[in-house]
């Protein structure tokens, strides 16, 4: 019995230790990578490029085309027999949060706990990917920017963060932590996002900024995953801003805000005001299926449920119709509320419900890339940017799902997935 234990100890040393070997970059000594490309999805302009070579050097991209030639010393890649794709990038995760479907499971642990649960997250996200990612708010204030700086200086494997910190809310509003019996004392860094007037909405945007967030995001509606909340409530008041009820949608909109999260139930006129104003809209269109599944299960809270309610269908009709109308559109996925790891399996319910497949891939690269203001180092396979790259065995434009099973992956260079 005690040698069983011992082998079995030993068992599991050696498997920790070939994940180690997987997770840990494959070319961190390698500053000079060529890479063959069978194919490659230009996403800036909307074609496919065969027998493509790309040349990186410093985790930068110096050159692409047919005829390069390869330069002594560098690492050579052969995808020749994959497409090549820029990285993906999901403009809404959760990633810094632990994978809890009820917010008021956080009170029962520190923040240290809640941040070394989520430190998986960020590894999936990558692996399966998704090389940088907008991460909008956590329950645990300042978690997110925690895990974007340990991923920037290589402590930990994940796709590059640009991080909200907390989100801001009015008090009992969307995201709070509301639920507890009113005697009970919350941690301070669950009320870092609550304000009531314009000055406390300029307030905690200022504290935010000084503890380094990439992005503010403010919630102008009542929220699904919040307890005692009306998704179809408006919250925030236009002065305050200056979503997913209609009217909070709108006030957001004519706030000047970058992008609409979720934009569950906008109306015709949303929708022409944000084409108007060139506002984008990062709608999450898989993740019923997931509150759907948990609720068969029963591992959500029924009022959850009740908020839920009809909101899925209307949601993704509301989406074709933005897609009709040419509103500017980003892939986002509230990754965390469905497993991390699965979010490409929304490229398809984009396509379902009006994209082509070039639409799809481009809301997740160029056009993702633009809403986070870095079009410039993301988004396409273009000389001076990111060396950002993902491949897959088939065609995505012919059948998007090839994308559900990426098999490499590069960031900044680096290969994680081989």
């Amino acid at each position: 019995m005690y040698r069983d234990h011992k082998v079995n100890a030993m068992r599991t040393k050696v498997a920790l230790l070939v994940l180690c070997l997987w997770l840990w970059p494959a070319s961190a000594s390698a500053q000079v990578v060529f890479v063959k490309a069978g194919r490659v999805v230009d996403t800036d302009g909307g074609t496919v490029q065969s027998d493509q070579n790309i040349l990186i050097r410093d985790g930068k991209i110096e050159a692409v085309g047919k005829s390069l030639a390869i330069p002594a010393g560098a690492k050579v890649v052969d995808l020749t027999s994959m497409t090549v794709l820029p990285g993906l990038i999901d403009c809404h995760t959760h990633v810094a949060d632990p994978p809890n479907a009820d917010p008021l499971t956080s009170l029962t642990k520190t923040s240290v706990e809640s941040a070394f649960e989520a430190i998986p997250n960020a590894a999936k996200a990558l692996l399966s990917g998704f090389t940088t990612v907008r991460d909008v708010g956590v329950y645990r204030a300042l978690t997110d920017v925690a895990m974007r700086d340990a991923i920037a200086r290589g402590d930990i494997v994940g796709p590059r963060m640009y991080v909200a910190g907390a989100y801001i809310t009015i008090t009992g509003g969307a995201g709070a932590m509301t639920g507890v019996a009113p005697d009970i004392k919350l941690p301070l860094d669950l009320r870092y996002g609550e304000a009531n007037s314009p000055w406390e909405v300029r307030q905690r945007i200022r504290d935010l900024v000084s503890q380094r967030v990439d992005l503010i995001k403010v919630l102008s509606t009542g929220a699904v995953l919040t307890h005692n909340s009306n998704p179809r409530s408006d919250e925030f008041t236009p002065e305050e801003l200056q979503a997913h009820s209609p009217t909070g949608i709108k006030n957001a909109i004519r706030a000047g805000v970058a992008s609409i999260e979720h934009a569950t139930l906008i109306d015709d006129e949303g929708i022409a005001l944000a084409k108007q104003r060139g506002t984008y809209l990062d709608m999450d269109i898989y993740d019923e299926e997931c509150i759907q599944a948990k609720g068969l299960q029963n591992a959500i809270p029924k009022d959850f449920l009740e908020h839920d309610a009809q909101l899925g269908a209307i949601q993704r009709e509301n989406f074709r119709k933005a897609v009709r109308a040419g509103v500017k559109m980003a892939f986002g996925t509230d990754a965390g509320v469905c497993p991390h790891g699965i979010a490409a399996r929304q490229f398809a319910f984009m396509v379902n419900y009006g994209m082509t497949p070039m639409q799809a891939i481009q809301s997740a690269t160029s056009a993702a890339a633009d809403l986070l203001g870095h079009a410039n180092e993301l988004g396409s396979i273009k000389t001076g940017k990111w060396a950002d790259l993902i491949a897959v065995n088939g065609d995505p434009l012919n059948d998007i799902r090839v994308l559900e099973n990426v098999k490499f992956v590069m960031k900044a260079g680096m290969i994680y997935k081989q």
